[in-house]
């Protein structure tokens, strides 16, 4: 049976890089997801507007598969919850401002629980130093809330720290073709190598 995989867009502040960054991925991913049986879904956080985490209900309690567990109230929890429920495994291309783990991206993580607790996720970051600080917050808040956190974990880091390049993302959103084929070059290898980890733990899970 083909598996889903949600290629989820991080960053929600404008302008933002993000978009680029996941395409890049997406076109690298591709070919390893067909060879996987994978179809490779886009998602954008970004689309789903969410507040700071406004339910009454305490997320851990939400799709428990109980009959009688409580319900999201309002749309957007309801959106966001059913579209990641709805993937067999995830892809996070996230961001990182500040030495960390973006706060849009953490309110997101934190409306959920159930929904993806036990699948497969594999972390990209980038940022002037790789994301590697968003990367390693990242892989302990979803491996401590009971995901599959791939151990390749790619950090893509802007030409030059803090240059031309990044001020361009930052400022205009915008990612030069240089930059998209340098990361290509220099870590689609490990890009590719992440997802193979996850295809892995996902038959692993198909064999049990």
């Amino acid at each position: 049976m083909t598996k889903s995989v949600a290629l989820i867009t991080m960053s929600t502040r404008a302008p933002r890089a993000g978009p680029h960054v996941a395409a890049l991925v997406k076109s690298i991913l591709d070919p390893e997801a067909k060879a996987n049986d994978i179809t490779l879904v886009p998602v954008d956080l970004a689309d789903f507007k969410l507040p700071v985490y406004d339910e009454a209900v305490i997320p851990g309690m939400v799709d428990t598969g109980k009959p009688d567990a409580p319900v999201f109230a309002h749309a957007h929890s309801i959106a966001w919850s059913t579209t990641i429920k709805a993937h067999d495994a995830y892809v996070l291309v996230l961001n990182e401002y500040n030495y960390g783990l973006p706060g849009g991206a953490k309110n997101a993580i934190d409306y959920l629980l159930n929904q993806w607790k036990g699948k497969p996720v594999a972390i990209v970051t980038y940022g002037i130093k790789g994301g590697a600080f968003a990367s390693e917050q990242g892989a302990h808040v979803l491996g401590m809330m009971g995901l599959k956190v791939a151990e390749t974990r790619p950090q893509l880091q802007f030409k030059g720290g803090l240059g031309p390049e990044a001020f361009a993302a930052m400022l205009q959103g915008e990612v030069g073709e240089e930059q998209l084929g340098l990361w290509r070059s220099e870590k689609g290898a490990d890009v590719k190598k992440a997802f193979e980890e996850v295809a892995a733990l996902l038959k692993e899970e198909k064999s049990v």
